[in-house]
């Protein structure tokens, strides 16, 4: 049997072996992080060499840098604890930030994907409570990059606080928390190559964030409990190198190739947000008339592994909400199924998408008569 192919990075990227050395390190030492004797000193030390590398992968002060449980638990310490009276989110955000709060208003996108600056202001302007913005800088299901420098700059007009989740960019795009503008940002350890069951919500400044989790003074009394220490070290690990990583170019020409060899499959599929920038790790490709479930599916049983939108809700039967505040009808929401790439894919894993992926199109064709080539016009 061939060996599987994992063409899903978006959902959690392949452990980097720097990261899986530094959770094997740290899981055969004793102690407690809080603990002053030697071992606890030991412990210690991992946590905070990891904060260092997980601060300079941001480019935002050490002391900025609060360990949680995963960038959903990230995301929610940032809204529900900074201590404003209402939110604006944009309406393609993780559903981590859409349902952190009841009352968290959805900011339109246009269609191509990046959030109506226009939309955005007017919602500043309707209300002058103290407000928290929050957009993250690209999208975990098109990979479109959206304008947070923009909306920062609307933000600090109206005098409101800007988080960003930046998880799907972290390791993908340079990231710099003042050159953004934001006031907190958003990681995720598994999605730059370290484990899952950590993430960071990093402050630019002296921000006060009011404590989820009550206990313990560990986090700087921001985040009780004690902390997993492994799972830090290896984020940091990956953090490292998620900082001086120099791929994208080889990605990118791979996904490209990807979405060039679909649309000679067939003609008529989408991809969405193409328009607009993107990672250059991920596409969203709709084959209109196939579900997204048969796609993912079939494509399974070939040995490749994608996704139906997000890994949090691609199980479910519902239309992409991402997809859906672009604009997309129904069934081409339906349609449509992530591609994601990373450190370890190869030419070799798109010639086996592409043919897998090719065969489910010829076959949804035949059953309907539709084109399965690039048109005439195309070809030069």
């Amino acid at each position: 049997m061939s060996t599987p192919v994992y063409l899903d990075y978006n959902a959690s990227t392949p452990v980097v072996p720097a990261a899986a050395a530094a959770v094997t390190r740290v899981l055969v030492q004793p102690g407690n992080a809080s603990s002053v004797h030697r071992f606890g000193r030991i412990m210690r030390r991992e946590v905070e060499d990891a904060r260092d590398q997980v601060a300079a992968l941001v480019g935002a002060p050490t002391a900025g840098v609060i360990f949680t449980g995963s960038g959903s638990e990230a995301n929610n310490l940032a809204l529900r604890g900074c201590g404003r009276a209402r939110a604006l989110v944009s309406a393609i955000e993780h559903e981590s930030v859409l349902r952190a709060r009841a009352d968290a208003v959805a900011v339109p996108v246009r269609a191509d994907g990046c959030i109506s600056l226009t939309h955005l202001a007017a919602a500043l302007a309707r209300d002058d409570r103290p407000a928290v913005v929050s957009v993250m800088l690209a999208n975990n299901e098109t990979g479109v990059i959206q304008p947070v420098r923009e909306v920062a700059h609307l933000a600090r007009e109206a005098g409101a606080l800007v988080h960003c989740d930046a998880v799907q960019a972290a390791g993908r795009i340079a990231l710099d928390i003042a050159d953004l503008g934001v006031d907190m940002l958003t990681l995720s350890a598994h999605k730059i190559g370290g484990p899952q069951g950590v993430g960071a919500l990093v402050l630019a400044g002296n921000l006060q964030i009011a404590r989820a989790i009550h206990g313990g003074g560990q986090e700087r009394g921001r985040r009780a409990g004690s902390e997993n220490v492994a799972g830090i070290a290896g984020f940091g690990a990956a953090a490292g190198l998620a900082a001086s990583y120099s791929e994208s170019s080889r990605v990118t020409a791979l996904r490209d190739e990807l979405e060039t060899r679909a649309r000679a499959a067939a003609a008529d599929i989408v991809i969405h947000g193409g328009a607009a920038p993107r990672l250059g790790n991920t596409t969203c490709l709709g084959l209109p008339g196939v579900a997204a479930e048969t796609q993912v599916m079939a494509l399974d049983l070939a040995g490749v592994a994608v996704s139906a939108g997000a890994a949090c809700s691609s199980g479910k039967v519902t239309p992409s909400h991402v997809l859906r505040a672009m604009g997309a009808g129904e069934d081409t929401a339906r349609s449509a199924i992530r591609i994601s790439l990373g450190w370890a894919s190869t030419a070799a894993d798109i010639d086996r998408f592409i043919a897998a992926w090719s065969d489910i199109a010829v076959k949804a064709r035949r059953r309907s008569g539709a084109a399965t080539s690039v048109p005439a016009a195309w070809a030069s």
